[in-house]
C-alpha cells in the first residue's frame, strides 16, 4: 500500500478552496511531519487551515521528524526537508509537494512527487471534482501558476469529460 507523505502547501491549498476532503478518496490515509503539522497551526497559518488541522481528521497522521544533518536539504525550509526525510524512509511513497526545488530534491533521492494541481488533476479524473470552479477558488488564492497551465489543466478536464459524455 503506498504511503502518502504531505508537505504544508499541497494541505494548505486544499484546505483553503475546500478540497481537502478528496485526499482520503484518492489516497486513503496522509501522513505529515510534526514539523508541517506545527507549520499548519502556527500563527501564520490562515484560520480555516489552522482550525482544520487542530481537528484534524482520522485520516491524517502525524509523526516525528526524523534527525538529520543531510547538507543538501538545508536550502529547503524546515517542512520541505522534514516531508522528504520522512518519505525517503518508505518503500512505496508519494511526497505531495508544490515547491521546485523540494521536488527536484526529492527526486534526487528516487521520490514521486504530485503537486496540488496533480491531486486536484488526479480527483478530477476520479470524477470527484469539476476542476474548472475549483481551479478558480485555488487562483483567488495566492497560489502560484501560469495562466497556460491552467488553461492546459481545463482543456484536459473538458475533453475528459466530452469523451466521458460519449461513453
Amino acid at each position: 500500500m503506498k504511503v502518502i507523505v504531505a508537505d504544508t502547501s499541497p494541505l494548505n491549498y486544499l484546505i483553503l478552496v475546500d478540497a481537502v476532503e478528496i485526499l482520503p478518496r484518492l489516497y486513503g490515509h496522509v501522513t505529515i511531519p510534526d514539523v508541517v503539522f506545527n507549520e499548519l497551526t502556527n500563527e501564520g497559518a490562515p484560520k480555516e487551515v489552522a482550525d482544520w488541522a487542530v481537528m484534524r481528521p482520522e485520516w491524517l497522521e502525524v509523526q516525528p521528524t526524523p534527525l538529520s544533518e543531510d547538507p543538501s536539504l538545508e536550502r529547503l525550509d524546515a517542512g520541505e526537508r522534514a516531508a522528504i526525510l520522512l518519505a525517503q524512509r518508505q518503500t512505496d511513497v508519494l511526497l505531495l509537494m508544490d515547491d521546485a526545488s523540494g521536488r527536484t530534491e526529492a527526486a534526487k533521492r528516487g521520490i514521486p512527487t504530485t503537486g496540488t494541481l496533480g491531486v486536484l488533476r488526479a480527483a478530477s479524473f476520479q470524477g470527484f471534482i469539476a476542476l474548472p470552479p475549483v481551479l478558480a477558488r485555488l487562483i483567488a488564492t495566492n497560489f502560484r501558476v501560469s495562466e497556460d497551465l491552467v488553461n492546459e489543466l481545463v482543456a484536459e478536464y473538458e475533453q475528459q469529460a466530452t469523451q466521458a459524455d460519449r461513453s
